[in-house]
């Protein structure tokens, strides 16, 4: 028997009690599992922990405002934003999609029309990640998100390591030399050595086996370079 969907997770950020206790019902009542803080400092570090699929953002949080903590989060992440907000004015709708947000919100508001709002953005958002994610094997990458998930696991890289990576992925089994990866992946750092390609090669390895400990998909060559086992999907 196939086990249910996990419920998607709304972050809230509200430091109103009763516009809080609104929406966290609407949102429950409606099947989706939601999460409330008062501060937006709160809001990054959640966010960075994993298992939030939307945020909606008051951007009259008593520490910092919906905005600034908008810009940070788009320095990470590309989780959906909508703000939360008692200004109607043009600038402040301006401002704020400028920033990353997707949709913006007027108080007073129909608690049924915020659902219906979060509900689209979700919608929205699965069916683009449907769109740009490729599969190979046990690994999935969006090329243009420049993201890489293995075993369904999001991939914390820096730029080179991705890049190394999608190299690897692009002909999964084939043998790359130190100096091909270095023309892919290096070709703007042009002080970098062939000693660097190894160093990548080792931290890439290190979160691999945060996923698994027994199977590194990295195969070394002696002499020649290095291949990717992409594994199986199952």
């Amino acid at each position: 028997m196939t086990s249910p969907a996990p419920a998607q997770t709304i972050l809230l950020a509200e430091d109103e009690s009763a516009i809080a206790d609104t929406v966290l019902y609407a949102l429950r009542g409606e099947g989706y599992a939601a999460e409330h803080c008062l501060l937006g400092g709160q809001v990054t570090p959640r966010v960075r922990a994993g298992g939030i699929d939307l945020v909606i953002l008051d951007v009259g949080l008593p520490d910092l405002t919906g905005f600034e903590v908008c810009r940070a989060l788009r320095g990470f992440s590309e989780v959906p934003v909508i703000f939360l907000t008692a200004r109607d004015s043009e600038i402040d709708r301006v401002v704020g999609l400028e920033l990353g947000a997707d949709d913006y919100v007027v108080k007073p508001f129909s608690p049924r029309e915020l659902v219906a709002r979060v509900r689209a953005r979700l919608r929205r958002r699965a069916q683009g990640e449907a769109d740009s994610w490729q599969r190979y094997g046990a690994f999935e990458i969006d090329r243009e998100g420049k993201r890489i998930r293995y075993r369904g696991r999001a991939l914390d890289l820096t730029r080179y390591e991705y890049g190394v990576l999608e190299a690897l992925l692009a002909r999964p089994g084939a043998v790359l030399s130190r100096a091909q990866l270095m023309d892919r992946v290096w070709a703007d750092a042009l002080d970098s050595g062939d000693r660097t390609v190894d160093t990548h090669i080792k931290t890439l390895r290190a979160k691999l086996r945060d996923g698994d400990e027994e199977f590194d998909p990295i195969r070394t060559h002696r002499g020649l370079g290095y291949s990717l086992d992409s594994g199986d999907a199952s």
